[in-house]
């Protein structure tokens, strides 16, 4: 695996920098197999949230999500 080129040496690694480890190696070490699954879930978590928002109202929401016109 390649390091960060522009990574202090005493700095430890960010959570984002283990989540990324961790998908490369659940993918079998492949980085583009794990990024097309990310990708996938991304997809899926975007339609639920278009859902969400169509179901749930600006005022419930406290104005989470802006109202669609």
């Amino acid at each position: 695996m390649r390091k960060r080129k522009n990574k202090p040496a005493d700095e430890g690694m960010s959570e984002l920098e283990m989540a990324a480890q961790d998908a490369i190696a659940a993918a079998g070490g492949d980085a583009v197999i794990a990024l097309l699954n990310i990708l996938a879930r991304n997809a899926e978590l975007e339609r639920e949230l278009a859902l969400s928002r169509k179901a749930v109202s600006n005022g419930f929401s406290r104005g989470w999500h802006k109202a669609r016109p």
